[in-house]
């Protein structure tokens, strides 16, 4: 009998990871109709985002409240 293995979702090598945190971007539209690319960390993987890798200029913060990863300018 064949032994079931778990679907996996491979995250690219080069996505930046912080902990359990993956770094990802997807493009929203605003209110006035503008587009814009927002970064965010999450533990399970999002629909409609990519893993990326830290921009340039970024560093990784950690809320002092929750633990939880953000991005600020350098």
């Amino acid at each position: 009998m064949e032994e079931e293995l778990p679907e996996w979702k491979a995250v690219p090598e080069e996505a930046y990871t912080h902990g359990d945190y993956t770094l990802y971007t997807k493009e929203v539209v605003l209110r006035g109709g503008r587009k814009q690319w927002i970064f965010f960390f999450s533990k399970k993987v999002p629909e409609n985002s990519i893993p990326t890798t830290l921009p340039d200029g970024y560093i990784v913060g950690i809320n002092k409240k929750t633990g939880l990863p953000f991005l600020k300018k350098k």
